[in-house]
């Protein structure tokens, strides 16, 4: 084959760059699949404490302001209670019937106040029973999922630990690749990342096939690729297609 004119060159040099740039890529998901779901298990988690948390600031707040409500009902009872006991006094000292009917009345009025406050205390008690159930069963919620929370996150911290350092060697490593790629390039290349399920940007051809989606690629598309003188994607799934480089294919 002729020697390669510039063009070609820069176009090989960009194809592996985006190769090498995807290897370390790979590496990076591989360490992050380690952790598994575990990351996503520990934010459910602490999404669930967050929301039990509130809902128990809810139904304390609600039972306060039942057992407020409570408290203020029976103030209004001994009021009343006393307001019959001060028209009773009046009534025996009265000078005729019409004074006598509107203390009666008085009386009456205070009465049916009692027995109203005494209906709605009923209801607010039977009311705290069931939030003090539902506190309960809450609290108990709450509980199990801080001690899920803290095994869950013992767990992810122990592996982070473990592969912090490599992780973070691979994205400086990452970063620097993108340098050495021209921008559009790079923002296609995380974009197909991103849609990827297994995070494969750029692939080889196995078999006679996208390394990617694994359809078939038509022999001269594969000559094309081989050169390394064009960019080339797979028509059926976007992925950038290259010929790894000697040294790579060799291993």
């Amino acid at each position: 084959m002729a020697k390669k004119n510039s063009a070609e060159k820069l176009v090989t040099a960009k194809l592996e760059a985006l190769y090498n740039l995807q290897q370390i890529d790979s590496q990076i998901d591989k360490i992050r699949t380690i952790r598994g779901e575990l990351p996503i298990e520990v934010k459910e988690l602490e999404q669930d404490v967050e929301a039990l948390s509130n809902k128990l600031d809810t139904l304390t707040n609600e039972l306060e302001e039942l057992e407020t409500e409570i408290s203020n009902r029976k103030i209004s009872i001994k009021e009343s209670k006393e307001a019959i006991k001060k028209y009773s006094e009046q009534q025996k000292n009265v000078r005729n019937n019409r004074e006598y009917d509107s203390l009666s009345k008085e009386i009456e009025f205070q009465g049916l106040e009692i027995e109203l406050h005494e209906k709605k205390i009923k209801e607010a008690k039977f009311k705290i029973e069931s939030k003090a159930e539902v506190i309960e069963e809450a609290k108990q919620k709450l509980e199990e999922r801080k001690k899920d929370l803290e095994v869950k996150k013992s767990d992810l911290d122990k592996i982070i630990a473990e592969t912090k350092e490599d992780e973070t060697k691979l994205i400086k490593k990452s970063d620097a690749a993108k340098k050495d790629i021209e921008e559009r390039l790079v923002v296609a290349y995380e974009r197909l990342r991103a849609n990827a399920v297994n995070g494969l940007a750029v692939v080889s051809i196995v078999k006679g096939a996208c390394g990617g989606c694994f359809n078939e690629i038509p022999p001269q598309r594969q000559l094309d690729i081989e050169s390394k003188t064009k960019l080339i994607v797979c028509e059926h799934c976007g992925r950038i297609l290259v010929e790894p480089p000697a040294e790579k294919k060799s291993k």
